[in-house]
């Protein structure tokens, strides 16, 4: 005869997993009345799906992103927070690649499991920890400073100018955590990249302002807001002496017939109250960078002072 699972606890039990992804350690199993027998009977009979040492998911195994993010946290223990490009992707900073989450441990030592790379810190202060969507994690901020250790340079110019413009973070939160870290693993790196944060909305932005930089250009305003004419238009780059806009058209924004008719009417918007408008292409930013930075000048970008 089959032993009995006994159902009184799983009410509870998928009362808590569903405020929680779908998951649920063992310590919480224990204090919803399962006892230990009872959670490998219900292992063996697909009502629990061991996704780590000491944490299940209830009815199915497919758990949501999130799910197998909080898993991962569960796993190392109580002082553990999701990080580096597992907490980008939770804050939406990086995109995520699928693999295996990452998670940093206050302290000198960490729970070690398969499929979970775990991190230790002796320097993770509590206020740069938070919860987002019932997750553990750490602040954008300290996320940055993490990404600095295992990020190319411009991946996490990307990923910085991704958070300001997602209003996650802001350049004093970035420079105080840089500070109070001190000198690390990719500080100094971070430390460039704050110099020159500017929010923008694409990696195409990003070419079309490093281009403008490293041409000895004057700094435009980078998506700063206008009312002409009673509408609300944001040029990607515009130097306002000159009068000269500079738009990035990149396929990702602009491939299809409604962006491009926004982008027509927010040029004739701009050229109708006195602005010049060029738009530059990736190939334009990227392969022609020397015919580009000729052309912009000729349209009147002002060099820098003493360039």
């Amino acid at each position: 005869m089959r032993p009995k699972v006994d159902t009184a606890p799983d009410v509870a039990v998928a009362e808590l997993a569903a405020q929680q992804w779908g998951v649920i350690s063992l310590h919480e199993l224990l204090q919803c009345g399962v006892s230990e027998g009872g959670v490998k009977r219900r292992v063996t009979r697909g009502r629990l799906h061991r996704l780590y040492r000491g944490v299940y998911a209830v009815g199915h195994p497919n758990v949501p992103l999130e799910g197998r993010f909080l898993a991962a946290t569960k796993a190392c223990g109580p002082a553990a927070v999701l990080s580096h490009r597992s907490a980008a992707a939770l804050w939406g900073i990086l995109a995520w690649d699928d693999r295996y989450p990452e998670v940093t441990v206050l302290g000198t030592t960490a729970r070690t499991h398969k499929r979970i790379r775990a991190h230790r810190s002796t320097t993770l202060h509590r206020d740069e920890t938070t919860r987002r969507s019932g997750i553990p994690v750490t602040t954008p901020a300290r996320t940055i400073l993490d990404l600095s250790s295992v990020l190319p340079y411009k991946g996490l110019r990307r990923a910085t100018r991704q958070a300001l413009s997602l209003n996650l973070a802001t350049i004093s939160h970035l420079r105080q955590t840089l500070d109070r870290a001190g000198p690390r693993p990719g500080s100094a790196k971070l430390a460039r990249v704050i110099a020159t944060a500017v929010p923008t909305r694409s990696e195409l932005e990003d070419a079309v302002l490093d281009l403008i930089i490293a041409a000895g250009l004057e700094h435009p305003d980078v998506g700063k807001p206008l009312r002409v004419n009673g509408r609300r238009v944001i040029p990607d780059f515009r130097w306002p002496r000159q009068r000269l806009v500079i738009e990035a058209d990149g396929a990702r924004w602009h491939d299809n017939a409604i962006a491009r008719q926004d982008d027509a009417e927010r040029q004739a918007l701009l050229e109708a109250t006195g602005d010049r408008v060029v738009r530059v292409t990736w190939e334009q930013a990227i392969r022609c960078r020397r015919e580009t930075v000729a052309r912009l000048t000729r349209a009147g970008a002002p060099k820098l002072h003493g360039s």
